[in-house]
């Protein structure tokens, strides 16, 4: 009888976890309201912070009990089998029904260790569209853009309220209208244009973000508002109308928002709407749920699968030291492998890349950082590869690495958005492109300092450039805090020996840097070092980076927007 039970009672303690978790999820994600309103910016990036551990934690607490309550049935099929029923039963009607079904998930790969995904025990595949999940009372609200613009935005900013005085809110409707009618054909405004914004609003780091989408006719484009708090109040920092600038603002390289919403699918849906090259993984990791975004990641991957006869194989740029990495031509994301043994001159050890992948995770991407996900025992059709591609697997990574009759596993995993490295780029691009990606080279370096984090290893091969033509490091062996660091000058030689040692004639320590040493060897092309030294030479003096330290040691927050600086109305509209 207690036997009979054991599934029935299972299934409803990870549902009873998973309840736990979400409650927990919107109780830190309501807090970034009165954190903004408040000006708690350290507040801010702890919740964000904590918010990432609790979904691991709650799994691995749930973990223990799930497999102390089944005994020696932890592991039988059959169980598993009653287990999952009873939980999809459970489930189907929660308008979160996608999010429960990954967290049954994690319940069962952290249980069952060393095992690979299995269907019949899993929600491997989607068990529904979840689009027939809808709110009773809409997600959005609508506003009619008639004239005047100006009565329509005071609506706007009626519905949307703080608990903060507003710095100047008829100044900033003002540059929103002027703005929207720039945007717009000469002319009156197209018969029923209209705005739908979403009632949620998205918060990240200093900044509040008003999403929706602008209804032009039969034409819909993005609708955001950047809204910033200073020491005067809240103000609207800008209008971001066109696609490739808010893309950007939810790009894979930037720490999730946090968004309070209650059926996360019909946000994700809405998101789609005004960002449609993004992948439904992306948006969900945009807004926090990166475990479902892992799970429609890889169905996207079973997906293109099936519907491509592609091979793998070594992915573009010069093989690296610590990661065996490997893609398809079709498919725009990369795998990688960390190597069993590293070439010299790595000191690093595998557990010490494992927790620069885990430092990343937490930490600020600013943009400037590539997300990463992390698969055990992830299976390969091994059709899919070449002998030689496979060869070289096995000598680099054989303790990852097995081959199981037609199946390829690997271990250990990181799955990235597929970018083209730096070098290569710039082997390619006109002297015009050169400039503009060598210059947003030095912006990411510049970048990463005010988020106190200095990359290690500069070279061009380690960062990549994106669609939208931003620089990325996606290198992370090398990576620690820059505070870690001491910078130095170069002494003088005071000997003529001294001057001609090919060895350095002074002290070095593991931590020392000498960015006077940058010139030599981080780029290579005579005429693109130039245009770097005209834009960034600050990066080769020691001030730069001093000075950077002092004021993060001090408590101090950079400023980083994820929108181009003409795009904000101090930039446009002088004060």
């Amino acid at each position: 009888m207690f036997e009979k039970l054991l599934p029935y009672d299972t299934a409803h303690l990870i549902l009873r976890s998973y309840q736990q978790y979400y409650y927990n999820y919107k109780r830190v994600t309501k807090r970034a309201q009165i954190r903004f309103e408040h000006r708690d910016w350290r507040g801010m990036q702890a919740d964000a912070r904590e918010r990432l551990t609790l979904y691991r934690d709650q799994v691995g607490k749930t973990t223990k009990e799930v497999v102390k309550l089944l005994g020696s049935l932890s592991s039988d099929d059959d169980t598993w089998k009653k287990i999952k029923q009873y939980y999809l039963e459970e489930v189907s009607n929660f308008a979160t029904r996608n999010i429960a079904e990954t967290f049954y998930n994690s319940i069962f790969r952290h249980s069952h260790r060393g095992l690979s995904v299995d269907k019949d025990l899993m929600f491997v595949l989607a068990t529904a569209t979840y689009r027939e999940f809808r709110s009773t009372i809409p997600i959005h609200q609508t506003f009619f853009l008639i004239e005047p613009l100006e009565h329509i935005f005071r609506q706007v900013f009626h519905f949307f309220t703080f608990d903060a005085q507003w710095e100047d809110m008829e100044r900033d409707i003002q540059y929103i209208c002027d703005t929207l009618r720039e945007s717009l054909t000469p002319g009156e405004l197209p018969r029923h244009a209209r705005i739908e914004l979403l009632k949620s609003v998205f918060y990240r780091n200093k900044g509040a973000y008003i999403v929706g989408r602008l209804h032009l006719e039969d034409r819909i484009t993005p609708f955001i508002i950047p809204l910033l708090h200073k020491e005067n109040g809240i103000f609207a920092d800008a209008l971001l109308l066109d696609y490739n600038d808010v893309s950007s603002i939810f790009s894979y390289n930037r720490s999730y928002f946090l968004v309070d919403v209650d059926i996360v699918s019909e946000t994700v849906d809405f998101l789609k709407s005004i960002l449609p090259t993004k992948s439904l993984g992306e948006l969900y990791n945009s807004i926090g749920f990166e475990k479902h975004g892992k799970t429609v990641l890889y169905r996207d991957y079973l997906r293109h699968m099936e519907r491509t006869l592609d091979k793998f194989d070594h992915a573009p740029g010069i093989k690296g030291m610590v990661m065996a990495v490997f893609t398809t031509p079709s498919y725009n994301m990369v795998f990688k492998v960390i190597k069993d043994r590293f070439a010299a001159p790595k000191q690093v050890t595998e557990d010490e890349v494992k927790r620069k992948y885990e430092m990343v995770f937490f930490h600020d991407r600013v943009g400037r950082m590539a997300d990463s996900h992390i698969f055990e025992q992830f299976l390969f059709e091994r059709s899919r590869f070449s002998d030689e591609l496979l060869q070289y697997l096995m000598e680099e990574a054989p303790s990852k690495v097995k081959i199981k009759g037609d199946i390829v596993e690997i271990k250990h995993l990181y799955i990235e958005k597929k970018m083209i490295p730096l070098n290569l780029f710039l082997d390619q691009a006109t002297t015009e492109e050169a400039e503009e990606v060598i210059n947003d080279y030095g912006k990411a370096i510049k970048q990463l300092a005010a988020v106190n984090i200095f990359p290690g290893d500069m070279l061009l091969k380690n960062f990549g450039v994106t669609r939208l033509k931003r620089v990325v490091f996606y290198d992370y062996d090398e990576i620690g805090p820059l505070t870690d660091y001491n910078f130095r000058r170069i002494p003088e030689a005071e000997t003529y020996e001294e001057e001609l040692s090919s060895e350095p004639f002074y002290s070095v320590g593991p931590n020392d840097i000498f960015p006077e040493e940058f010139r030599r060897f981080l780029i290579g092309r005579r005429d693109i070092r130039d245009i770097f030294y005209r834009l960034h030479g600050d990066l080769y003096a020691v001030g730069f980076w001093i000075d950077t330290q002092k004021k993060l040691e001090a408590g101090y927050l950079f400023d980083v927007f994820p929108y181009r600086q003409r795009l904000r109305f101090a930039k446009r509209y002088p004060r």
